[in-house]
């Protein structure tokens, strides 16, 4: 009954594989959804940006 071992080991390994292939950060679902979720994400990362550069441009026209 060597077998028996052998799928545990089995059985660690590929919940060590699952548990790094999460920390990757592989996403799952629909391409084009996540595609438009991420660009949706950037779009409101640049507005951001864009609304701490004008800030700091009106900081440095009133100085």
């Amino acid at each position: 009954m060597a077998r028996g071992n052998q799928r545990e080991l089995a059985r660690q390994k590929n919940l060590k594989k699952q548990q790094e292939n999460s920390k990757n950060g592989k996403k799952a679902g629909d391409p084009k959804k996540r595609m438009e979720s991420d660009a949706e994400i950037l779009r409101k990362k640049q507005q951001a940006a864009d609304e701490r550069k004008a800030l700091e441009q009106q900081k440095v026209d009133k100085k």
